[in-house]
């Protein structure tokens, strides 16, 4: 019962738009109507700005950490991830958005977060040295998720400050979503191989003014 009580906790945690709210509360926009129609960071830092972008990204991640946490909160033997997870879906397929919501990175950040704070650390500089390296958020987002993967296996073995041992279920579930954000990037896949990717507007490929 608790194990199912957290599991929908944790997806009514991930199912708050938080860029939808934003975007309807304080500039009477909704961000899934403007630029590539997702709700997440990305297309809410292009369509409303860098606060609202920032705000959005902290929500998005605290989703994550918060679910992850559950167990603490409930004193059950589950493995966190299993919570995290469900909250990584509620924000892709939000049951308070028309189950039409981001594309799962910022949450999964937020999941590892709350499971292991200097593996959080770990793969979050490996996301902002590639997105510096390609100055895209899409190609930065994929690219991570590989190299993250492939952490979860080699950290516990040659870097074990990070990840004390190896966890088969947090290299199983980083192999699912890391399948999930390409499948959720496709059109941005499609745009890479065109040239006509959006940029950032830093790094070492950035977007010419």
């Amino acid at each position: 019962m608790k194990i199912a009580l957290m599991v929908i906790i944790g997806y009514l945690l991930g199912s708050i738009p938080s860029g939808v709210w934003i975007g309807k509360v304080f500039f009477k926009k909704d961000v899934r109507d403007f630029g590539s129609g997702n709700s997440g960071t990305t297309n809410t830092f292009r369509v409303l700005g860098k606060k609202a972008g920032i705000a959005v990204l902290l929500m998005d991640i605290l989703k994550g950490t918060l679910a992850t946490s559950l167990p603490l909160f409930f004193d059950s033997s589950i493995n966190p991830l299993w919570i995290g997870l469900s909250a990584v879906m509620g924000h892709t397929f939000p049951l308070f958005a028309k189950f039409k919501g981001g594309k799962a990175v910022a949450t999964s950040a937020g999941m590892l977060l709350g499971y292991n704070p200097l593996f959080f650390l770990f793969s979050a500089t490996i996301f902002v040295i590639t997105l510096l390296l390609t100055s895209m958020v899409s190609l930065a987002s994929m690219i991570s998720a590989v190299l993250i993967t492939l952490s979860t296996i080699i950290l516990p073995f040659v870097w074990p400050a990070i990840l004390p041992e190896f966890n088969w279920l947090l290299t199983l579930i980083a192999c699912g979503l890391t399948v999930f954000i390409f499948i959720r990037h496709k059109e941005n896949i499609v745009r890479i191989k065109n040239g006509t990717e959006n940029r950032v507007p830093f790094g070492l490929n950035k977007a010419k003014k």
